[in-house]
């Protein structure tokens, strides 16, 4: 196996500059403390999903068109967790409309665009997060229940099609990386009746790796260091350093003490500075 930390990759001029320009002035408004977070996320959406109607007024449209830019206003939609009797309104009002900003984002033609795609969401991440650490890097279609309860450290990587739900609230050690299609729980239902929910904390350490479609299921810590191998189902708390495999994961192996001894020295990470 090969050593191959990542590579730089350049944005040509003027679309390197146009992005700075448009992600400079999102963050600054959403700084200013009269900003209305609901009309920013409308005219967002708007502007990247419909722009030639950006301006238009939408009564003179036809009602499936006005149906369509109406999906561009968080106050014109409902998300699953808002059916939660759990959620806290006030806390869900302040996050709600970034949340569905990140989301409509990544349907739009600029959500693939790894560059304007992982500073945009970070930009989001460190308004909706209880804690956001520096380097945060979401790739694309990455969802959350309550976004609130979400905690994580500096230099964590979330790759596409995740599923956090935060709704128990899910911490996130420095260096973890989730790769593509994992699912991570905070709450479970009871068996007879689905109406009562248990909702515990799920840990995952620093330096942990949960790789591709794992599933990580509610109240467990997944150690530092520890990997949870593709495909597998954990339904209990693992050890520092060790990989777990299966369904549900069992211990198969400990990653050689002598092999972690002479790790490489961390390489520059493109995307893991925040701008």
């Amino acid at each position: 196996m090969s050593f191959l930390p990542l590579r730089s990759v350049s944005v040509a001029d003027p679309a390197a500059s146009l992005y700075d320009e448009w992600l400079d002035g999102l963050e600054s408004e959403l700084a200013a403390p009269e900003c209305d977070r609901n009309e920013l996320c409308r005219r967002v959406l708007t502007e990247l999903h419909f722009p030639h109607l950006a301006g238009v007024d939408p009564s003179t449209l036809p009602l499936g068109t006005q149906v369509a830019l109406a999906q561009m206003d968080p106050r014109n939609v409902t998300l699953e967790p808002e059916y939660y009797a759990e959620i806290d309104l006030e806390k869900y009002a302040r996050v709600k409309p970034l949340l569905w900003m990140w989301e409509m984002f990544d349907k739009s033609s600029a959500g693939e665009n790894i560059e304007l795609g992982i500073r945009f969401r970070r930009i989001l991440a460190q308004r909706i997060f209880k804690r956001c650490g520096t380097g945060f890097k979401a790739f694309h279609h990455v969802k959350f229940s309550f976004g609130y309860n979400m905690e994580v450290g500096d230099g964590v990587v979330v790759h596409r099609h995740v599923l956090l739900d935060d709704r128990g609230g899910i911490e996130m050690g420095d260096r973890s990386s989730v790769s593509d299609f994992v699912n991570v729980y905070s709450h479970s239902h009871d068996i007879v009746d689905g109406r009562i929910v248990s909702a515990p904390k799920t840990v995952i350490g620093t330096g942990v790796r949960i790789t591709y479609h794992a599933t990580i299921l509610a109240g467990n810590h997944v150690a530092d260091d520890s990997m949870v191998g593709a495909c597998s189902i954990l339904t209990r708390d693992t050890e520092p350093h060790w990989v777990y495999v299966g369904v549900p994961a069992r211990r198969v192996k400990e990653k050689p003490a002598a092999e972690r001894a002479r790790r490489a020295a961390p390489t520059g990470d493109p995307l893991g500075t925040d701008r």
